[in-house]
C-alpha cells in the first residue's frame, strides 16, 4: 500500500517545496513532488498534515542517554525506552556514545550497543528511534581538558586497545572523539579513519600545529565545540583556531545556553557556516526526567534547573534536538529550513549515515512533522506513524 503524505511544505532540508506530495511504500519514499504538479494515486492511502512542515528525522550523533536510562548500563529494553522519548523530539536516528570508564566496563557497553546496532539494521519492525553506530568519547581524551571523565580511566590511545574496542563493539564504532596531541592519538586517528571512522577532535589541550597534524592524519570533525578545549588565545589559537577556521573540519556544538554563550553560538554558525555546522545534544539519562540525580557512565550526576553537574564541572546536558533547532533559531536569527539542516542533513553527512539526513526518492521514510516555529507534532518512522 502507497502512503500519500501531504503537509503546507517540506524541507528536504536542501530544498523548499510548498504543497509537498510525499509518496512512500515498503518504509521508503518513492517520489516527491507538489501537489501543483503531481495527482496523489487513486489507490493510495492519504494522509494529511495540514499546517505543518515536512523535515527528515533528527539525527543526533553525541547522546548518552535519556527518559532515565545511560547507553552505557541499558539493555534492550532501556535502550526501548529512551529512543522511544528521542523520537518524541524529532531524532529518528542516533549514535549511543559511551563516557570514559574501566576498560570492563567499556568493553561491555560495546558488546551490547554493538548488538543494538546489528539487531536495528536488520529488524523492519524496529520501533523508535534507530542507533546507527557507536560514538565512542573516551578514553584517549586530555587529562588537561577532561571535563568530567574520570582521570583514573583515561588511557594514551594504542592500536591495540583501539582494536579491543572495535572487536567488542563489532565493528560499530562510526565515530570517536579524541585529543591528538597525546603521543600515539595521530596512529590511532589514521586506522580509524582508514576503517570509515568519523574521528572528531576533541576534550583537546592541543596547539593549532599539532591540531593541524591530527586533521591531516585523518580527523575530520571537532566534539562540543568550546567546551573541553584549550581556550582562543590571538598568539596561541590552539585547537579553536583550526576548527573554526579549518574547511577539513566540520564541527557541532550544544546549543542550550547553558554550554556556550547564545552571542558565541552566532559566531560559531558565521564561521563554520551552514555547511559545516552541527547540532548536538551530548543528553544525558536526565533528558525529559525531573531534578535529581542521574548516571553518566560511571559518574554521579546532579540534575537541577537544567544543569546537569558532576563534581562542580558540566556533564552532560538535557537539551532536546528540537530544542536546539528553536534555539539556533532564536539566537541566530536563522530560518527553520536553515536551522533543521544541522541537525539532519549535516550530521548524517558528518557521520557518513547514508540512511537519513534527508528527504529524496529511496531514502528511509523518517519524516518530522513540524509546526512552522519548530516544535514536533508528528512523526513516521520507516514509513509507519510513530
Amino acid at each position: 500500500m502507497i502512503l500519500a503524505l501531504t503537509a503546507d511544505r517540506l524541507l528536504s532540508p536542501l530544498e523548499v517545496i510548498e504543497q509537498p506530495l510525499v509518496l512512500i511504500e515498503d518504509g521508503r519514499i518513492l517520489e516527491i513532488a507538489s501537489l501543483s504538479e503531481r495527482a496523489i494515486p487513486p489507490q493510495a492511502r492519504r494522509l494529511d498534515w495540514p499546517g505543518l512542515v515536512l523535515a527528515p528525522g533528527y539525527v543526533d550523533i553525541h547522546v548518552h542517554g535519556s527518559a532515565g536510562h545511560d547507553v552505557m548500563a541499558a539493555d534492550m529494553a532501556g535502550l526501548s525506552v529512551m529512543q522511544a522519548m528521542l523520537v518524541r523530539h524529532g531524532v529518528t536516528t542516533y549514535f549511543p556514545t559511551t563516557v570514559t570508564a574501566s576498560d570492563d566496563a567499556t568493553l561491555q557497553a560495546l558488546e551490547r550497543l554493538g548488538r543494538a546496532v546489528e539487531q536495528a539494521a536488520s529488524d523492519a519492525d524496529w520501533s523508535g528511534a534507530q542507533p546507527a553506530g557507536i560514538h565512542l568519547e573516551g578514553p584517549f581524551l586530555s587529562h588537561a581538558r577532561r571535563g568530567v571523565h574520570p582521570v583514573a580511566q583515561l588511557q594514551p590511545p594504542t592500536l591495540e586497545r583501539f582494536e579491543r574496542f572495535w572487536q567488542a563493539a563489532r565493528g560499530q564504532i562510526k565515530m570517536m572523539t579524541i585529543a591528538p596531541e597525546l603521543p600515539g592519538a595521530l596512529a590511532v586517528i589514521a586506522e580509524a579513519a582508514r576503517r570509515g571512522v568519523c574521528v572528531s577532535l576533541g576534550h583537546s589541550d592541543a596547539t593549532l600545529a599539532e591540531t593541524t597534524m591530527g586533521i591531516e592524519a585523518g580527523g575530520r570533525h571537532a566534539t562540543h565545540t568550546f567546551n573541553a578545549m584549550r581556550p582562543l588565545n590571538h598568539r596561541d589559537p590552539g585547537i579553536l583556531g583550526a576548527v573554526l577556521t579549518e574547511d577539513r573540519l566540520s564541527a557541532d556544538i550544544i546549543a542550550d545556553r547553558i554550554h556556550v554563550d547564545p552571542a558565541v553560538v552566532r559566531m560559531f554558525l558565521k564561521l563554520k557556516g551552514a555547511a559545516l555546522s552541527v547540532l548536538i545534544t551530548d543528553g544525558i539519562a536526565a533528558t525529559g526526567m525531573p531534578d535529581g540525580v542521574y548516571r553518566l557512565g560511571p559518574l554521579e550526576v546532579e540534575v537541577k534547573d537544567g544543569r546537569c553537574l558532576s563534581g562542580g564541572s558540566l556533564a552532560g546536558s538535557v537539551l532536546t534536538m528540537d530544542r536546539a533547532v528553536r534555539n539556533v533559531m532564536e539566537f541566530a536569527e536563522w530560518s527553520l529550513s536553515a536551522a533543521v539542516r544541522l541537525a539532519t542533513f549535516n550530521p548524517a553527512q558528518t557521520a557518513g549515515i547514508r540512511q537519513a539526513g534527508r528527504l529524496m526518492a529511496g531514502a528511509v521514510a523518517d519524516i518530522v512533522g513540524l509546526s512552522p516555529q519548530g516544535e514536533v507534532r508528528q512523526a513516521i518512522l520507516r514509513g509507519r506513524m510513530a
